[in-house]
């Protein structure tokens, strides 16, 4: 087996079902296998997929236990030499994964990569090429100095919005709903931390992956639709908790020792800070 690719569902049934067949779709002599594990959506969608799709394999989860630990049981059964997190609200190009993988395969020093990934207007999923949230990084993008100076390397640390989306690249951090990993950095690093519930996993392990002495890698010559939720919809209080969380667990787990007690403490409090204003402006937000 060359890939496989994991897919979590909770609750996107329609879009499960079209991420899936955008990758039986894909043209490629390579040999994959999909693991669909699903959250306890209560929605059919593991009977609908075995009815359709009797080749993917299916792990039912009577809990949401979050999107690392989900993807993790699945990395524990893949067969493939390689491992792909993909979101389930995506689409892949028929050409994605040969690319992706002959890609892999013609540079060995390579543990993770990612593909354009574009939103369906067509614009950049920016997620897609990042930088560490160092505390200057995430200072400058989250109180908006980034947006004010898009082209300097100072102010743009975590989006690198001041390199190409066209041109190919290492980079820190790659975003799981793209993120193609190989076998022996996965067996060198480990999987994913079960900490992270649904965010800030993906950028950990590629700390980690990076720290092993890997290469990521942003590779553009093929490219990845996500339909990522409408940013005036009301969120959950969980899902703006648990962002903000991810904040604080990444720091403390890799810059706390590295920065003074002062530092630490900026970091926590523009976190908290934000997260505040976050609940303000969602609450203020239209509800659908």
């Amino acid at each position: 087996m060359d890939l496989s690719i994991i897919i979590v569902n909770y609750k996107t049934r329609d879009l499960t079902l079209a991420c899936i067949e955008s990758v039986l779709s894909s043209c490629t002599a390579y040999k994959f296998e999909i693991i669909l594990v699903d959250n306890a959506s209560d929605d059919g969608m593991l009977q609908v997929v075995s009815e359709l799709h009797p080749q993917v394999v299916c792990i039912a989860n009577t809990d949401n236990v979050g999107f690392s630990r989900a993807n993790n049981q699945g990395i524990r059964i893949a067969k493939g030499r390689y491992v792909l997190l993909l979101n389930s609200d995506t689409i892949v190009q028929p050409d994605t994964l040969d690319v992706m993988l002959r890609f892999m395969d013609e540079n060995p020093a390579v543990g993770a990569s990612g593909c354009k990934i574009v939103l369906p207007d067509g614009s950049l999923d920016k997620a897609c090429k990042r930088g560490f949230p160092t505390p200057s990084a995430s200072f400058y993008y989250a109180f908006g100095f980034s947006k004010l100076f898009p082209n300097s390397p100072r102010f743009n640390q975590y989006q690198l919005g001041y390199l190409s989306s066209d041109d190919e690249y290492p980079i820190d951090s790659l975003v799981g709903a793209f993120m193609l990993i190989r076998r022996e950095a996965i067996e060198q690093v480990g999987v994913l931390d079960e900490e992270f519930f649904m965010y800030g996993e993906d950028i950990d392990w590629c700390y980690r992956i990076k720290e092993a002495g890997w290469v990521n890698y942003y590779y553009p010559r093929t490219q990845i639709i996500h339909h990522k939720g409408a940013s005036s919809r009301r969120k959950p209080f969980k899902i703006i908790y648990e962002f903000h969380r991810a904040m604080i667990l990444f720091h403390k787990k890799h810059y706390r020792k590295k920065y003074s007690w002062l530092t630490n403490a900026m970091v926590y409090a523009g976190v908290s800070l934000k997260f505040i204003l976050s609940l303000v402006r969602n609450k203020l937000r239209p509800a659908r």
